[in-house]
């Protein structure tokens, strides 16, 4: 069987739809790093501690990952562009908000309402994109991944310069990227057909009875432990100012974009699923512990921090890709019920460090990230043969992909040369 049409396939190459819910995805993802840059300035404007300003990162992640489990329930029944747009509406009022708010409480209350949109929008945009994608699977998830590493990449920069005017900036740059994104999710996107079944609110915790995907989702909570300790508590040893601190954090976002686009198809495809993994997780451990080690060190922790974004780049395209496949379960329940296990280490990680660091010292809440990771790898291990079913299940997947486009291609240059004729 021909292979030239895999290779030759561009994920890039995609309906005006894709690319409106793609757009979306840029922005919703900015919303993670966006606060980065202005942390410090928070705690100082609103006199609130360390620990308090990671409350941002709390409630906007432990919302987003419980409500992952009602965004089958809900698109199911008022399909998935309803779903889509509810969300971006949330984001948009709640993003608003939090601009508008004069304290902390109330910026952490708000950020639950748009964790609550960013749930109902990632777990159904991510269905959007499978599904209405040209390229296959493979394509539509590293679209998915280019979306959030730009996301990711741009968050930082935009949040930096909007913060350094005033910390209520970032929030309004949400508010009004995000109604652009609603109104092109509204005029590109058409309603999609509601699913013959309805989906439960309990399906996505039944989905966890799968060892597998439980194995998986385990691990990206360990992960994330120490993918958010950075993430959301790097800034304050760093004493930088807004600007200085985006430039760090887009460049840590560059680095995730660019390894989750062609590093980890690359080491995929030479190492597996499992070994890239277990290899991937190891050197994030290692760098997280050289933060630990140096936090003090101001060179160093930059240094370590933009490191970071390889590891984290590999390891979301890798495991998104793998967490559709090793489960049985249809692929937006998989893709809540993994979303409600990983954001829940996410969201308690940046609170716990600031706790951690108030009452020890600022090395600890990294060491502690370290070995998150560590038990990462361990949990991971337990499913090894899972992880080569995932695998198989891919290369199949791949294959029939590649065997339906050489049967189009045969069929039109047959077309072509009839018509010739």
């Amino acid at each position: 069987m021909s292979t030239s049409h895999t290779s030759d396939t561009n994920p890039f190459r995609q309906p005006r739809a894709v690319w409106a819910v793609a757009f979306a995805c840029v922005i919703s993802f900015m919303g993670i790093g966006l606060v980065d840059p202005i942390l410090p300035a928070l705690s100082a404007k609103l006199k609130a501690s360390p620990s308090q300003v990671e409350l941002l990162f709390t409630s906007y992640l432990v919302v987003t990952a419980v409500a992952m489990l009602l965004t089958g329930f809900v698109s199911s029944r008022i399909g998935a562009k309803r779903t889509l747009v509810v969300g971006l509406v949330l984001i948009v009022v709640f993003s608003a908000l939090a601009g508008s708010a004069g304290t902390i409480s109330g910026i952490v209350g708000f950020r639950a309402g748009w964790g609550l949109g960013n749930a109902l929008f990632i777990a159904t945009s991510l269905a959007v994109i499978v599904g209405s994608a040209s390229g296959g699977f493979a394509g539509a998830i590293i679209l998915y991944e280019t979306a959030l590493g730009i996301g990711i990449a741009i968050g930082p920069l935009l949040g930096g310069e909007l913060g350094a005017i005033t910390w209520r900036g970032p929030f309004f740059g949400v508010t009004v990227l995000m109604a652009i994104a609603l109104v092109a999710t509204v005029v590109l996107v058409q309603p999609t057909p509601r699913p013959a079944a309805r989906t439960s609110i309990a399906a996505p915790i039944k989905a966890l009875r799968h060892r597998g995907l439980l194995t998986m989702g385990l691990t990206a909570l360990c992960y994330n432990w120490g993918f958010f300790t950075v993430l959301g508590y790097a800034p304050f040893p760093m004493h930088l100012g807004a600007h200085q601190l985006g430039y760090v954090f887009t460049g840590w976002g560059v680095f995730v974009a660019i390894f989750a686009i062609f590093g980890a198809p690359w080491l995929q495809a030479r190492l597996g699923i499992a070994r890239a993994l277990y290899l991937n997780l190891a050197l994030f451990a290692v760098d997280v512990l050289v933060i630990a080690v140096f936090t003090t060190s101001r060179t160093v922790l930059i240094i370590a921090v933009i490191v970071a974004g390889v590891f984290i780049g590999v390891n979301n395209t890798i495991t998104t890709q793998a967490v559709m496949t090793v489960s049985p379960a249809e692929r937006p329940v998989a893709s809540a019920a993994y979303g409600f296990v990983r954001f829940i280490g996410g969201g308690l990680a940046p609170f716990a460090a600031g706790q951690l660091a108030e009452h020890t010292n600022v090395h600890v809440p990294f060491y502690i990230g370290a070995a998150a990771i560590v038990v990462g790898i361990v949990v991971l291990a337990t499913g090894h043969r899972l992880l080569g079913e995932a695998e198989r299940a891919q290369a199949a997947e791949a294959g029939q992909g590649a065997g339906d486009g050489d049967r189009l291609e045969q069929e039109a240059l047959a077309e072509e040369l009839g018509s010739s004729g």
